[in-house]
């Protein structure tokens, strides 16, 4: 099966759903996964039915033998498709750069080029000697200079 056909087929019924698509991937042995996210708040089980149940009533398993699989995209995943980018500004991120830089901080905006980080580092003031202080930094990344971002995962005691 194939995946530009799945996309335009399944879609409608993923807008209709509040979803986007985030990516589609068929094996040679015809094993789909759609994976999905939510453009507001987080996919839940009906929405992963929904579209199975959609999906099983566009492509006939009868004509086509493949097997299925509707999920979100995972919490620790890098995001895909500008709807994650879109969706997260104003949450915290983890940017990985090129080069091993890893940076956390609030993506405040995102665009077909790059993305802006609100970040702070702790740096030691011209001057002064040896005592780092919080330094608060609002930069532009261009895609070319970043190898990923993904959400700021954080597990409380």
């Amino acid at each position: 099966m194939e995946k530009n056909l799945i996309i335009e087929t399944i879609g409608p019924a993923v807008k209709d759903r509040g979803c986007f698509i985030v990516d589609v991937t068929v094996s040679k042995d015809n094993d789909i996964v759609l994976t999905i996210e939510k453009e507001t708040g987080d996919v839940d089980l009906d929405d992963c039915v929904a579209l199975n149940d959609a999906f099983l009533a566009a492509f006939d398993k009868d004509v086509e033998d493949y097997s299925l699989t509707v999920s979100s995209a995972g919490l620790d995943q890098p995001f895909k498709v500008s709807g994650q980018f879109t969706k997260a500004i104003g949450s915290q991120v983890v940017v990985l750069l090129k080069g091993g830089r890893k940076l956390t901080g609030i993506l405040t905006t995102a665009d077909d080029e790059g993305i802006v980080l609100r970040y702070v580092t702790r740096e030691v003031p011209e001057g002064k000697k040896k005592k780092k202080v919080p330094v608060e930094h609002e930069d532009r990344f261009v895609f070319a200079d970043v190898n990923s971002v993904s959400p700021f995962v954080e597990f409380k005691k």
